[in-house]
């Protein structure tokens, strides 16, 4: 159908096509070099095809970080690259006059942020959201900008203010092993996926220098402990304490090498996560000692017991449930 704005006509959708394909072809097949833009305003047409074609140029020439306006877009290398977090890379863009005609990278995003909370002329409050996909590298971003915040919110001559920012660093990183332990699974898409949101807040004096810092979790997924999808696995932590304990503590903890609950699929897998020392040597840094720590996997210990409870059948749904002690007293819960 052809439409009419002010007597004139605009052509038919078919038309309308055939001209976006022109485009396309004339913006992908240019003489202009996808990896080299930085911004995907820069993209024209701006559709999924050439921003996409953007974004994979870009990652095949090592460039991981793209502006997209006032957000950036962030790729997943999965592999290394120290170079890119380096001390001398975060001072360089610290430093900057302008960090923003820089090459984007998180932390053009954490030095504007810095520099809006210490403005002279109305300091204000920021925040970042850092958002993504399974796997994306939402963990390791929040920890290259604390990282980031720990080396320039910190006075250059003062040694006490770099020892005091140096340790609230050391705890929140020392937090992350315990809440990724309770709070990430094994999915179909991430080996180490975090099944809950996390807000991480940094305390400033009036001198721009960080003096604490709050963690608060929320929307834990507490259905993964009694319900795990196919293929997929419960919280890290119910195999650390399966994996990892001594033979004293599996006597404790009722937990007998090569015993089998229902609540701890894909018991098989090795990853890394289910590194149990660590774990422990976390809590202890945040303040849980050892009595403390062994009544919490006592807990978690009898929750996996607790998974294995079989109800009989009962024909009067009125009365309360009666256990198959059979099945009970194959998990060693009367022990």
């Amino acid at each position: 159908m052809l439409q009419q704005v002010n007597g004139t006509s605009l052509g038919s959708d078919a038309q309308g096509r055939e001209s976006l394909r022109e485009d396309l072809w004339d913006f992908l097949g240019g003489k202009a070099l996808l990896y080299e833009l930085d911004d995907l305003t820069k993209v024209n047409p701006v559709t999924l095809e050439t921003v996409l074609r953007c974004l994979q140029a870009r990652y095949m020439a090592d460039m991981f970080y793209t502006n997209a306006g006032c957000t950036l877009v962030a790729l997943n290398p999965f592999k290394p690259v120290p170079q890119l977090y380096s001390l001398e890379l975060m001072r360089e863009y610290h430093t900057a006059s302008q960090p923003q005609k820089l090459k984007p990278h998180i932390f053009t995003v954490g030095e504007q942020t810095y520099r809006n909370v210490k403005s002279l002329i109305e300091p204000v409050n920021q925040s970042i959201i850092v958002s993504g996909e399974s796997g994306a590298g939402k963990t390791w971003t929040s920890r290259c900008l604390m990282k980031f915040y720990a080396v320039v919110a910190t006075s250059p001559t003062s040694w006490e203010t770099h020892k005091v920012v140096e340790r609230i660093e050391q705890r929140i990183l020392n937090s992350n092993p315990v809440m990724e332990a309770f709070g990430n699974a094994c999915t179909l898409r991430n080996n180490n996926s975090s099944r809950f949101g996390k807000f991480i807040q940094l305390q400033l004096n009036r001198a721009q220098q960080m003096t604490g810092a709050a963690v608060q979790t929320y929307l834990l997924e507490k259905t993964r402990v009694a319900c795990q999808a196919p293929s997929e696995r419960n919280f890290h932590i119910f195999y650390q304490i399966c994996k990892g304990a001594s033979a004293d503590e599996r006597l404790q903890w009722h937990l007998p090498m090569g015993a089998t609950f229902s609540w701890l699929p894909n018991p098989e897998k090795t990853l890394e996560e289910d590194s149990f020392e660590v774990t422990r040597e976390a809590m202890l840094h945040l303040g849980i000692d050892t009595p403390t720590q062994n009544n919490i996997f006592k807990v978690l210990a009898g929750l996996l017991h607790l998974g294995n409870i079989q109800f009989a059948d009962s024909e009067d749904e009125s009365l309360p449930c009666q256990l198959d002690n059979a099945e009970c007293c194959l998990t060693g819960w009367y022990r």
